[in-house]
Formats: C-alpha cells, sequence, structure tokens
C-alpha cells in the first residue's frame, strides 16, 4: 500500500508515517515538560525544520535548471521533492549540536528523536513488507482517438510511463505541460495517456482547445484500467520496467522536477 485515500484527500503513506513520527516525537517532548519540567519542545522543532530545509534546498538544486525558471516552484511541496538521505544527515547532525550545547535537555531530546524514528523506520519496513506484489501491466484494450482499439501491453518493450487522467480534472490539466515536456525530452521512455471514462470527441475536442499535440492519449470509457490498478483518483502516474512491470507510481499532480526524478530512478 503506497497511498491512504482519506475521503476526497489522497495521501502518501511515506507522508502519513513522516507526520506520525513527528506527532510522537512532540508528544515525547510534551510528556517531559508537563512531567519533569524539561522543555526540548523548541530544540526538536529546530531540528525537524533544518532536515526538512536541507531535504528540500538538496532537491532544488539538483534540479535548479528547472527552479531557475520558475523560482515560487520552490515553495510547491505538493508532490514531495525532498532529498530524504541529506534531510536525516542534517537532522541528525543539527540533533548532536544541540544536545552537546543543551545537556541538560539530552535525554528528553534523545527520547524523542529516537521515538519518531523508530515509528518512521518501522512503519516503512513494515509497509515494504506487506506490500503486495510488483503488477504486470494489465491486458485491456484501450482506444485512439480515431476510434480504433489496440492493446495496452503493445507499448511494452521500454520503459513506461501511464497517466490516468480525466479533462474535468484541474490537476489532471497543470501537470500535462511537465508530462509532455518529458514525452520530447525522453524518447527512450514510452508515454501513454490514457484517459478514464470519457468520449474520443470529448478528449480530442479538449486537446486542441488547450493546443496539446501529444503522442499515444488514448482512451479508456469504461475505466478498466482506474480499477485494474487500483489508482485512488485522478491523476494517478504508473511506471513500468520494459518487461511491464510496475516499479512506483504516483497519485496526484506531478511537477516537473519530481517527474524528472522519478524517470531517473527507473534507471534507463
Amino acid at each position: 500500500m503506497d497511498v491512504v485515500k482519506l475521503g476526497p484527500v489522497v495521501l502518501p503513506v511515506a507522508t502519513l508515517l513522516v507526520l506520525a513520527s513527528i506527532l510522537l516525537a512532540n508528544a515525547v517532548t510534551d510528556w517531559y515538560r508537563r512531567r519533569r519540567g524539561l522543555d526540548a519542545g523548541p530544540l526538536l522543532w529546530k531540528i525537524i525544520i533544518a532536515g526538512f530545509l536541507a531535504a528540500r534546498a538538496v532537491f532544488v538544486l539538483r534540479h535548479h535548471d528547472i527552479f531557475l525558471a520558475n523560482p515560487l516552484a520552490v515553495l510547491d511541496i505538493r508532490d514531495g521533492g525532498f532529498d530524504r538521505s541529506v534531510g536525516i544527515i542534517v537532522a541528525c547532525a543539527i540533533a548532536a549540536e544541540l544536545t552537546r550545547r543543551h545537556a541538560h535537555l539530552r535525554r528528553p531530546l534523545l527520547a524523542a528523536t529516537m521515538a519518531g524514528a523508530a515509528l518512521w523506520f518501522g512503519g516503512t519496513m513494515l509497509n515494504a513488507a506487506f506490500a503486495p506484489p510488483q503488477a504486470p501491466l494489465p491486458d485491456l484494450m484501450v482506444r485512439r482517438l480515431d476510434g480504433s482499439e489496440l492493446a495496452l501491453r503493445s507499448f511494452q518493450g521500454k520503459p513506461l510511463v501511464v497517466n490516468l487522467w480525466a479533462t474535468w480534472c484541474p490537476p489532471c490539466r497543470r501537470e500535462m505541460p511537465a508530462l509532455r515536456a518529458a514525452q520530447r525530452a525522453n524518447p527512450d521512455v514510452a508515454f501513454v495517456f490514457v484517459n478514464q471514462g470519457e468520449s474520443a470527441a470529448a478528449v480530442a475536442q479538449f486537446m486542441a482547445a488547450q493546443g496539446l499535440a501529444m503522442a499515444n492519449v488514448v482512451t479508456d470509457p469504461a475505466a478498466q484500467l482506474a480499477a485494474r490498478t487500483n489508482s485512488p483518483g485522478y491523476p494517478t502516474t504508473l511506471f513500468y520496467d520494459a518487461r511491464g512491470v510496475l516499479q512506483s507510481r504516483h497519485a496526484g499532480e506531478l511537477s516537473e522536477a519530481s517527474l524528472r526524478e522519478k524517470l531517473d530512478a527507473m534507471g534507463r
């Protein structure tokens, strides 16, 4: 399981684990404050903020060309965009320095960080252990905009990105330019844009109105692909290897930088 659906909100399990770990760590510092009169809460937040800022900064620097073209995108973290390993290293370094400076708060700070880290690591390992096996690309037929049918599996043979979308979905519309640019920049990767539940005429009209010239735009009128892949909503983007085996998926809007990161992770 990689996402949890809470009503209309879809949250990645990784995000929920981070939030739960932060809440647990703060609960531990609050217990020490109330029972022992030792308030390590402000120091804990310094560690958390430093880790997040470092993780974001490294991600932004890695994709500096994208962020230089759109500086405000640095503030948009809706689809992630963090270097987790750097964040952890920086947080640990800050924690070591703060405990050195504030020896009397060493125990509550250590207890809080250990509790949060244990929840995060344990939850991540359990989620990985109980994750379903990597699923193959579903064997189903989709339709070109001219009405002819073809098998979705006909796109196998090289790394494959399958985007599930709808014309009425605002996040789908916003991420289309990034997907179009990625399709043009990565000829070694197949991109397929599978509209869910709409007619070919509606899709063609939308593409023309938006001026979107994209290859492999197909329709799935019965939304079978969403059901077969347990996609929680639109947009959902699925990343398959050349054998047609699912490697990862992203529920929600993808930024240009996060899309590039996922393409790089496909190991082409």
